[in-house]
């Protein structure tokens, strides 16, 4: 007797994705209701910051929330996380975006959605005065086999150390800046590396003589980073986008952001397909 193939699956199958799309437009609407979006920063300035008293901050935060805003959600509510925790976080449905300082590479878009960019930096070294050991690169660091560096856990700067050869056991996870500086200031660390702008502020608060920055970094990339949200939430991240387009062409977007020693102009010359290597 010949199989029958089953009819009822692909309906099913089919009924899902349906269901499935359905809660996706509904994001928008679920953070209008609830009157906040959840989003994951990492505490590292300019890019995000956390006051004494808790309130959020930063580049890429205020431009979220003037955007969540206009899009009807009244407040963002931030999360501290990782950045190696940030995109797992945001698929767990712990946050509705990240606004974080999170550079656009093809590995990320391939797991979630970008932004158009906002926030664009290069990489630096946070050494002791003189840069005693002639760091430049993050292969110097390799071919020195005591140097160690401290960087962010899961960040750009962890994998640039470890592509470069750095063997994993002197690649130091470091929490924050503040660990970051204290830890080269003991020299538990040779180096710091994290973009230009955030070690320019460890520099200005720590008024440390004994300190300097070392930038940019020898054949490591200019990154920009853009809202990311969850792939089935495209209808959002373009809501956003179309929100975000408008401040750009106003000069709003440049006002919230140079304030912090961003460029606007280098936020504006280049898109996320390009920085994605294809669409997002």
């Amino acid at each position: 007797m010949p199989s029958r193939k089953p009819t009822l699956f692909p309906a099913l199958l089919a009924a899902a994705l349906l269901i499935a799309q359905g809660a996706a437009a509904d994001t928008l609407a679920t953070l209008k209701e609830q009157g906040f979006a959840r989003i994951a920063i990492a505490n590292e300035p300019p890019y995000t910051s956390v006051t004494a008293d808790g309130k959020v901050s930063g580049a890429a935060p205020d431009v979220a929330r003037v955007i969540f805003q206009r899009l009807g959600v009244p407040d963002v509510v931030a999360s501290i996380s990782e950045y190696g925790a940030m995109i797992p976080g945001l698929q767990a449905h712990r946050f509705d975006a990240i606004t974080a300082g999170l550079f656009m590479k093809p590995q990320r878009c391939a797991a979630v959605a970008y932004s158009q960019p906002i926030l664009c930096d290069a990489e630096a070294f946070l050494v002791k005065t003189g840069n005693p050991k002639g760091f430049k690169s993050f292969a110097d660091i390799a071919k020195d086999p005591k140097a160690r560096i401290g960087a962010p856990g899961g960040g750009t700067e962890e994998k640039l150390a470890l592509d470069a050869g750095v063997p994993r056991d002197r690649v130091i996870v470091v929490p924050d800046g503040q660990s970051g500086l204290k830890m080269l200031q003991d020299g538990r660390i040779d180096v710091y590396s994290l973009p230009v702008l955030s070690i320019s502020d460890l520099i200005k608060k720590a008024n440390d003589p004994g300190i300097q920055m070392v930038a940019p970094v020898q054949g490591a990339p200019v990154y920009c980073d853009g809202a990311a949200f969850r792939k089935q939430d495209t209808a959002l991240r373009d809501a956003f986008d179309v929100e975000l387009a408008k401040m750009k062409a106003s000069g709003e977007f440049a006002k919230i952001i140079e304030p912090y020693g961003f460029s606007a102009a280098a936020a504006m010359s280049t898109t996320r397909d390009q920085l994605c290597g294809g669409p997002n």
